[in-house]
């Protein structure tokens, strides 16, 4: 949030000199003697950044009044991001149409949450109805975002009035109205706001929900503020003296907590698509198919899509067939709703999708699991998140591109951090092995800036390990969450039950290896040919080490129970978890003899995470413990 605000004052002072169509006087002046009759470029630009920057600032009291469609409590965090793409994606031009062009496309690829994509749809639709000019007038202008209306209501699947639809509709039919009457941009933006407040607070008589808790709709307010933040803007008396104003958050957090409406679909899910094979009403019949809330906006050339629903996988599973799937984007609206009002604890605990542990385990301590990223050639997936492991696996026998994983981007945990931040008194994040993926550094920068804007401990943990070895640390973790630890106390711990954290995978088949390129093709003949099966475990820093090899599933599973042998006499084994890549029964036998050895049973018994399998193979099993 800080860094948007700033970084739009820093480009606002740089370029001073480029506005030529506004004269900055006082109220009865700008009303009475200076008009601005044309607009160019980057006009718009600033224009969009000062209503961004509102948003930017009030974004944790949009999220505090969001109760419809579900009470996620994320759209002032979804209409930032939204905001941010723009703010770090485009420069100012000359053109109005080049910058609205921009503004569009920046917006469509960045956008989140179903207000989000209709604010980007909606800036789309502005863009595909502006005519190729360099400057236009407030005609124009009002033509363009009349045209535009039935964007945002054809791109919606179920249109609802009292919403965000109907106050970018009011707004837009009263600047229409208008444009015949006044040709001066400052004054009918000014003297729209009482139109677009009063929508606003109709918002409350339309929808059950929101008179049921006397709020507006979320939505609807944040478009409000970024026509408020335009419009400070054009009234502002001197650009430099806007340009220095405090950028600091908002921060109107109320003790008082409202569940609003229920929520029938645990998941907010978005992707872009590209080179669409068939048209929108046939997608949104697709995204209905399985859930609501589905939103389709955008061309066929790049097209963003919205929807709420249960059966994540499922759905882009059909979907590849219909397009390419470049990116996706996944919220879990139960665990957004249990941080806002059922939350647990005061400490948010946050793991990536390496983290091997059972669903039940991962709900009931209330984890947030931010899924790493997943390439079948050019479809983008969430592992473990929008491919469940039996798909996985299916695609790695029959696809002919080798999957390929990409590390959590800092945007993501950025995102991720400020809700939680919002809501929690600190965050502790523990991730996979920074030896195998930069995901660990990229939210260790994300949990910086976000630590310093909300003033609370945000701490984020190399755990050296992966898999069932960091399921049973995140699971530590929890337990010490559970027991009232202090942040400091659990930062300690941690450090320990790294330390006493082990996995042993057995391979099957060192086929995916050499495919995935960590054994070259060469050794990986020569092995499969003698019938070689490795058993691999994690040194201290945290790097994969080769600790035996035998020729059968049965020899290997021997040799690695004499290594928690050798442990469990260091120390008793406090909890473990046996993991496998389709093959059930070789979990069995290892459950069967840890439990001879412990008399405890495994605390999970779980499908070993796709962006481990791609590698481990089909066949691999594993067991993790974690030592007193």
């Amino acid at each position: 949030m800080r860094k948007g605000c700033n970084y739009f004052c820093f480009k606002l002072i740089c370029h001073l000199n480029v506005i030529k169509y506004i004269n900055f006087k006082t109220n009865d002046q700008l009303m009475n003697e200076t008009h601005t009759l044309e607009i160019d470029g980057r006009f718009l630009y600033y224009a969009f950044l000062a209503g961004g920057r509102k948003i930017l600032q009030n974004q944790v009291e949009i999220n505090r009044i969001n109760v419809f469609p579900v009470a996620d409590k994320d759209t002032g965090t979804n209409l930032a991001s939204t905001i941010r793409s723009v703010i770090d994606n485009i420069k100012p031009h000359k053109s109005y149409k080049t910058t609205v062009n921009n503004i569009a496309e920046a917006a469509l690829m960045g956008a989140r949450g179903n207000s989000g994509v209709i604010f980007a749809q909606f800036l789309y639709g502005i863009s595909q109805e502006t005519i190729n000019k360099s400057v236009i007038s407030l005609a124009e202008f009002a033509d363009s975002i009349k045209k535009s209306i039935p964007y945002i209501y054809e791109a919606v699947a179920n249109p609802m009035e009292g919403t965000m639809l109907t106050v970018i509709r009011d707004w837009s039919d009263y600047i229409f109205s208008r444009k015949s009457i006044i040709h001066d941009f400052k004054r009918v933006l000014i003297e729209s706001f009482e139109i677009i407040e009063k929508s606003l607070i109709e918002t409350k008589s339309k929808l059950a929900v929101l008179k049921q808790f006397n709020f507006v709709d979320a939505g609807a307010k944040g478009f409000v503020l970024f026509i408020e933040g335009i419009i400070e803007f054009v009234r502002s008396h001197s650009i430099r003296k806007f340009a220095v104003q405090p950028t600091e958050a908002i921060m109107m957090i109320h003790s008082e907590v409202h569940a609003g409406a229920g929520i029938n679909f645990r998941f907010c899910a978005e992707a872009i698509l590209q080179n669409v094979k068939i048209d929108k009403n046939e997608l949104k019949a697709i995204l209905l198919k399985y859930g609501d809330s589905g939103v389709v906006a955008g061309s066929k050339n790049l097209c963003r899509i919205h929807v709420h629903t249960n059966q994540l996988a499922e759905l882009f599973n059909e979907l590849k067939d219909y397009g390419t799937i470049t990116f996706q984007k996944v919220d879990d609206m139960v665990r957004q709703n249990e941080a806002a009002s059922k939350k647990k604890w005061n400490i948010a605990l946050v793991t990536d999708s390496t983290c091997d542990l059972s669903q039940e385990l991962i709900d009931n301590y209330q984890i947030n699991v931010v899924p790493i990223n997943l390439n079948f050639g050019d479809n983008h997936y969430l592992d473990k998140v929008t491919i469940k492991p039996e798909q996985f696996y299916g695609l790695l026998a029959t696809s002919p591109d080798f999957p390929k994983t990409s590390q959590i981007n800092e945007r993501t945990f950025t995102n991720l951090y400020s809700h939680l931040a919002s809501h929690y008194d600190a965050v502790i994040s523990l991730h996979l092995s920074g030896q195998f993926s930069g995901t660990f550094q990229n939210s260790v920068k994300a949990a910086k800036k976000i630590s310093e804007e909300f003033k609370k401990p945000v701490i984020t943990i190399d755990s050296k390990n992966l898999s069932g070895a960091l399921g049973l640390i995140v699971l530590r973790t929890a337990q010490a969450i559970e027991a009232g630890w202090s942040v400091g106390a659990i930062e300690e711990g941690i450090k320990t039950w790294i330390v006493n954290s082990n996995i042993f995978v057995t391979v099957k088949t060192l086929k995916y290896l050499v495919k995935g390129g960590r054994v070259s093709r060469q050794k990986g003949f020569i092995a499969n040919l003698l019938g070689v099966r490795p058993i691999v475990s994690m040194d201290k820093n945290g790097k994969s080490v080769l600790i035996g090899k035998t020729y059968s599933q049965d020899s290997n599973i021997n040799k690695v129970m004499k290594h928690v042998e050798i442990l469990g006499n260091t120390k008793p084994i406090r909890d473990y978890i046996v993991l496998h890549a389709q093959n059930p029964a070789g979990a069995d036998i290892y459950t069967e003899k840890m439990f001879k050895l412990t008399g405890k049973l495994p605390v999970s018994i779980v499908d070993i995470s796709p962006v481990i399998g791609m590698n481990a193979g089909v066949g691999a099993i594993a067991v993790s413990l974690m030592l007193e």
